[in-house]
This record gives C-alpha cells, structure tokens and sequence, in this order.
C-alpha cells in the first residue's frame, strides 16, 4: 500500500460515524447530583461516535495520519487522528496524575467542556486587560476561531481517556493565549513542544520536531506576537 493510499483509508475512516441505539440510562451520579452526559442523548459504544478498531487498523491510521499530517499541517483531522492512534500511554499517565490531584479528580468527575455554551462572554469581556479570561477571548476574536471547532474523539479505547483527549485539545488556544503564541507555523511549533513537555504525547513530540520542516509554510491565522506577560 503507497503512502497516498494510506493517507486517504485514514481520511475516508476518519469520517465514519457509526449509528447508536439508545441506553436507557443516560445520566451519571456525580458527588450526588445528576450530571448529563456531553451527548444529547446515550448510546452503544464507550462513548458517543466511538470507532472501533484494531491494533493493525490503528497503526495504519497512525502511518496514513502522519504522512498526511507532515504534509500539509493544516489537515487538523489528521493531527487529531495521529493524537489518538499514538497516544494511549501518555493519556493513561495524564489520568492517572490527574486521579492523584484533587482539582484534576473533580474535573475527571465532573467533565466540563470548554464550549461557546459554557463560556460567559460578557463576563469575559469586562474582565482586566491581561487576565487569562480577557486575553483569551482576545485570542478567539482575533483569529476568528471558536473552541466548538475541536474535533470529537474516536478512536480511544476508553471513554476516559477520550476525555483527556478532548480536555487536552479544548485547552490548546488556552496554551496559546498563555504562551503569547500566534497561530502561524512559528507559534504552532512552540505550543507543541510545551505541550510534548506537559502532555508526553507522541503527537506533540513529532510536531515540535518536524514542525520546523514546515516554518516556511503560509500562516496558519492573523495573530500577532503577545505584547507582554499575563497577569495571573
């Protein structure tokens, strides 16, 4: 199978969405409260559009993902494959230091979503120039982007570790903002070898090492270098 061939098996799989009956329990206890699922609704499955898949169709994916991805880095959905196929180790060890820290137990627990639903824009907007919540919505404005366009999770075998996953990628703008890095391959390349350092994701690993292979490629978005630090 030629590289090409296996870039568009990992393209035409990763838009599979495979059909769910509903569970009749659809809720989970929480610290004696309900809290609803992330879906509308429960289904079969580890978890709402989970893909099943082999240790051989995994690899395939993880080699069709990478090429693709080295590519042309724009092709998020391959980034977000590679992620998944690659990263079982460091996910489970990023559970497992979260299941050891009170504030990442109760984020296991609870699973906030960093969404346009969750999140007080109005609030945001009248907080402090250089406060976190400030500058972040700065940083989705600026760059006209929105944490609803985060790829859902397939391809992780266990319904927690597919929230690490997801928890992982919906705080990605937030490294951003932190950092003080724009969107363009540059910025990208130095969130990603924070995140390889945070995380030990193999995915970030191979982006902040072969990102710069890239650097000459068009930006990635209109931000600009930050002015200054944070405030805490």
């Amino acid at each position: 199978m030629s590289l090409s061939s296996l870039s568009r098996f990992c393209w035409s799989v990763s838009r599979l969405r495979y059909p769910f009956t509903p569970k009749a329990v659809c809720v989970n206890q929480v610290h004696g409260s309900t809290s609803v699922l992330t879906d509308s609704c429960c289904h079969e499955g580890l978890y709402p559009g989970h893909i099943t898949t082999s240790p051989f169709q995994k690899a395939l994916l993880a080699v069709g993902s990478g090429v693709a991805a080295l590519h042309d880095p724009y092709r998020h959905d391959m980034v977000a494959v590679l992620g998944e196929t690659t990263g079982h180790l460091a996910l489970m060890k990023l559970r497992d230091t979260m299941r050891n820290d009170p504030e990442g137990l109760t984020i296991l627990a609870e699973r906030p979503r960093i969404r346009l639903s969750t999140l007080d824009l109005k609030e945001m907007a009248s907080l402090p120039d250089g406060s976190l919540g400030r500058e972040y919505l700065r940083f989705l404005e600026d760059n006209l982007v929105t944490p609803d366009s985060r790829a859902d999770v397939k391809f992780v075998d266990d319904e927690e570790l597919a929230y690490v996953m997801q928890r992982y990628r919906e705080v990605h703008d937030l490294l951003h903002t932190l950092l003080g890095m724009p969107t363009n391959m540059l910025g990208e390349v130095a969130v990603k070898w924070f995140e390889a350092a945070q995380t030990g994701l193999p995915m970030c690993a191979l982006g902040a090492v072969l990102g710069p292979l890239r650097l000459n490629a068009r930006p990635m978005g209109s931000a600009q270098w930050s002015s200054g630090p944070l405030r805490p």
